[in-house]
């Protein structure tokens, strides 16, 4: 088309587009709109409800004394103590082998049989009941602690290693999503450049993925934070301070899980003000999660 000739509009098409929409497909539209803030609204109604709950019946009970004594003192200092310190347990075991099985199945596993049959099992993973861990870690770590140390079974060392069971699939998987979403000209970049293969994955890819595999952690983390069953299996509770790592140990979800029935008002009591330190710590680590991945949008 020459530059003195003008591209035809057919008026009737122009009608068509800046015409507004018919009465039906707008009323449709404006149902489906009702629809969706409704269900919306009914999905986080019990949500709220369980908040209320928790922090009217909980709040009246916050004091600093709480986070100093323990539990036999009306506290909950050794559990706040004892999952941080599991966590911790887990946390050393599955990071370094969660993100090095995700650097694996994106970076050098591709179309690998063996990377296929590891991202199968960690799939699966991913769905198993948190109390089959516990019963897994309870013939794993408990029995053989208790056959070679005498009078040791249950531990925050066998509590740390069924976290990490159930960290290791989620922090495997979010590796190798934040690595696939790298683009593909940084490793063409990298190879032009004269870098091998294992400087382009760990000094451009992996160190490029770093926001988005933090964020795999902390919602790993978070999880861990509040898991009951696996710890009902391998840290059993204390309601004192825990002598050594290969002792009972106590932490905030089974004592929740202890203590709900205690005819105390004192537990009683103790109960909703742990749920409420609970939900604020699992709360604080998604927060920081999603600062990190807001970050990284804005980067």
């Amino acid at each position: 088309m020459s530059g003195n000739q003008q591209l035809e509009i057919d008026p009737v098409l122009v009608e068509q587009l800046c015409s507004p929409l018919p009465t039906g497909r707008r009323l449709f539209t404006y149902i489906m709109n009702g629809l969706a803030f409704g269900f919306s609204f009914l999905a986080i109604v019990p949500l709220l409800s369980i908040l209320w709950v928790i922090l009217e019946r909980g709040f009246s009970g916050l004091r600093p004394a709480m986070f100093v004594t323990a539990v036999i003192d009306d506290g909950i200092a050794n559990a706040l103590v004892g999952t941080a310190v599991m966590v911790a347990i887990g946390s050393l075991l599955s990071i370094p082998i969660g993100v090095l099985t995700g650097i694996f199945l994106a970076e050098f596993g591709i179309d690998n049989p063996i990377a296929k049959f590891v991202r199968f099992i960690t799939t699966i993973l991913t769905g198993v009941p948190s109390i089959v861990v516990g019963i897994f870690a309870y013939g794993v770590v408990v029995l053989f602690t208790k056959h070679v140390f005498e009078g040791k079974s249950f531990s925050a060392v066998a509590g740390g290693f069924a976290l990490s069971i159930i960290m290791l699939p989620v922090i495997a998987l979010t590796t190798e999503e934040a690595l696939k979403l790298i683009p593909k000209e940084q490793r063409l970049a990298s190879a032009a450049l004269g870098g091998t293969r294992f400087q382009t994955t760990f000094r451009v890819v992996f160190a490029a993925a770093i926001p988005g595999i933090t964020t795999g952690v902390l919602l790993a983390v978070a999880r861990a934070a509040g898991e009951t069953a696996p710890l009902i299996f391998t840290a059993l509770f204390s309601q004192e301070w825990s002598e050594d790592l290969l002792s009972p140990t106590a932490s905030l979800p089974v004592l929740i899980y202890n203590l709900y029935n205690d005819p105390s008002p004192e537990k009683n009591q103790l109960v909703w003000t742990t749920s409420i330190v609970l939900l604020g710590l699992v709360l604080c680590i998604s927060l920081l999660s999603r600062a990190i991945t807001s970050r990284k949008k804005t980067n």
